[in-house]
């Protein structure tokens, strides 16, 4: 059996344990070598993930601008399309109120030489 240990009324102390009080003996416990790798590694891999990661979220924003200035091109050709149409346009309104135009006669085939 233990021997009693605690302190009397007179202050006196019988031991190093105290009356009426839990005794709990805490020892140093250290992970092992496998326990540390396997940290050590978990740690590497969510590292690994979050540069992977921002590096995909990098390479989506350059398909979208890719995208969007593929869209500004076809544009920019559609807006030339658009300026060559207005200029043939107007040319054709100018030449139809044109006096010098109005007095010509139309083109038509009358034969070919042989």
């Amino acid at each position: 059996m233990r021997p009693q240990a605690y302190t009397t009324r007179r202050g006196a102390t019988m031991g190093n344990w105290s009356r009426n009080q839990n005794t709990v003996r805490h020892t140093n416990k250290a992970l092992g070598s496998i326990s540390n790798f396997m940290i050590i590694m978990l740690l590497v891999l969510i590292v690994g993930l979050i540069y992977v990661s921002q590096g995909a979220q990098a390479t989506n924003y350059d398909y979208e601008i890719s995208a969007i200035e593929d869209e500004i091109a076809e544009l920019e050709a559609k807006k030339e399309d658009l300026a060559v149409e207005r200029a043939r346009l107007t040319s054709i309104a100018a030449s139809e109120s044109s006096t010098v135009a109005s007095s010509m006669e139309d083109a038509n085939v009358e034969g070919y030489a042989e």
